[in-house]
Parts: structure tokens; C-alpha cells; sequence
């Protein structure tokens, strides 16, 4: 891989866009090699996931402008398309993922960290789609995820004035989960992804797929998907140690029961 690195560390996988020159701009190769690292993804050892951008500057500045601005009307909706299945894939990713967001976060950066579980970022980190100023919308999801994460209003605003906003505005919102000083980032993201990580991971998985699935549903087609994915917990081991774990007193006695599952 030329732009994007990958390295686990215990049960947490780490992805870093690196190109850095260019503020880890988004071009086809970036999406293409984030792409096959997530089908490498060894998913048997691997819990939790970090995306986060290369040097201090940046986590993904965008586009490339400079790839987009000769394409035809067809080749732009397939550039889009390219950008929108890796960013699905992401987001429907079956173990959680969490957006490390190191400074700035525009346009497709801000739409690759939507598509993430959790954002959570540094204190210099920018924020904005300022996709109508290059007389474009936004082609990466960010008209959709946006405006469901921060609602249609603020999301309209956004993206009408193509302003960007600090990071504690994108916390008041609802952008982000939680600002860190810039050199505490990368420990705080590894530390919430080494407790997701020790947690039944079928259970989290579930959980996740049921949130994700239960937002494009109704609420009685929402609560009969959370029933299917609760009732799949069952008779799993996970759920056999963590409920008699809970259950009973000797706790050391349990732990040796299970050891070899």
C-alpha cells in the first residue's frame, strides 16, 4: 500500500491515511487501497478499528480537487460512487470503527468520519463540506449522513454556506463524541477502542448492526430487528461466561471453565 497504512495492536486495528503532502486528500488510489485494507481485516482477532490521517495537520482534507476537476458529468457520478461504496463498507463494517480526526476533517474527510461509529477529535480539528463553493454538493454521503447526525437544519446551514466550524462547535452539535488536546488523541481513541474490544464481540457486532439497520427502519419493523439480533446472542459463549460470570460469586472458578472456549 502507497497511501494507506495498516498495523493491529492487541485486538485493535489501526488504519492511517497517509499522503500526507496533500493533507491526505481522498484520490481513486486512496479509496481503492482503503478498500482492500478493509477486506483484509483479519475480522477473527480484530475487534475494533481506528481510522485517523497521517502528521498533525490533517485528517483527510478532502477530495482531491485536482483528480475531480476535469471529469466528465459520467465520470464524476462514478467518482462518487467509487467514494460512497468504500464509505458504505465502512459503515456497515461488522466490527465498530472509530474516527481519530487530527485536525482538518473537510469534505470527503468530514464525510469518511460520518461513516464511522464514533468521531472523536483534536483540538485544531476543522469541520466543514464546502463542496458548493467549488460548484459541486457534496458526493461522498455527506447530504445524507449529515443531516442525520446533526439534523437537516444545522446540516443545510452547513452545507448551504459552506462554513467550516472548530471543534467545539462540531461537539455541540453532535458531530463529534468528545475534543482531546491534539497530543492526547491517538491514546484516548486507543483507550475506548480497547474497551469496546474487551466486550463479547458477538454482542457488540449485533449491537451494531441493529442500530445501523433500526435508523432506515420503522420502529415496529426497528424493534423486531433488535428482537432477532438479542435472540442470536443465545447460546453463545460469550453470553454462557458474561451471564454466569454475573451470576456467580466465584468468579475464578467461572474463568476456569471457560478458559478454553
Amino acid at each position: 500500500m502507497e497511501f494507506v497504512l495498516y498495523e493491529v495492536k492487541g485486538q485493535v486495528g489501526i488504519i492511517t491515511i497517509s499522503r500526507e503532502k496533500a493533507l491526505n486528500a481522498l484520490n481513486s488510489a486512496v479509496l481503492d487501497e482503503l478498500d482492500k485494507t478493509l477486506d483484509a481485516v483479519d475480522l477473527d482477532n480484530v475487534r475494533c478499528l481506528i481510522l485517523t490521517g497521517a502528521g498533525q495537520k490533517s485528517f483527510v482534507a478532502g477530495a482531491d480537487i485536482g483528480e475531480m476537476s476535469t471529469l466528465t458529468k459520467a465520470e464524476g457520478e462514478a467518482f462518487g460512487k467509487k467514494g460512497n461504496d468504500v464509505f458504505r463498507k465502512l459503515e456497515v463494517f461488522p466490527i465498530p470503527v472509530i474516527a481519530a480526526i487530527n485536525g482538518f476533517a473537510l469534505g470527503g474527510g468530514c464525510e469518511i468520519s460520518m461513516s464511522c461509529d464514533i468521531r472523536i477529535c483534536s483540538d485544531n480539528a476543522v469541520f466543514g463540506q464546502p463542496e458548493v463553493g467549488l460548484g459541486i454538493t457534496p458526493g461522498f454521503g455527506g447530504t445524507q449522513r449529515l443531516a442525520r447526525l446533526v439534523g437537516p437544519g444545522m446540516a443545510k446551514q452547513m452545507i448551504y454556506t459552506a462554513r467550516n466550524i472548530k471543534a467545539d462547535e462540531a461537539l455541540r452539535i453532535g458531530l463529534v463524541n468528545a475534543v482531546y488536546p491534539q497530543e492526547e488523541l491517538m491514546a484516548a481513541a486507543e483507550k475506548m477502542a480497547a474497551g469496546i474490544a474487551k466486550n463479547a464481540p458477538i454482542a457488540v457486532r449485533n449491537c451494531k448492526k441493529a442500530i445501523n439497520d433500526g435508523l432506515e427502519a420503522g420502529m415496529d419493523d426497528a424493534i423486531v430487528i433488535e428482537e432477532k439480533l438479542f435472540g442470536d446472542c443465545f447460546e453463545t459463549e460469550d453470553q454462557k461466561y458474561g451471564m454466569a460470570f454475573f451470576l456467580d460469586k466465584n468468579k475464578e472458578k467461572v474463568k476456569e471453565a471457560f478458559k478454553n472456549c
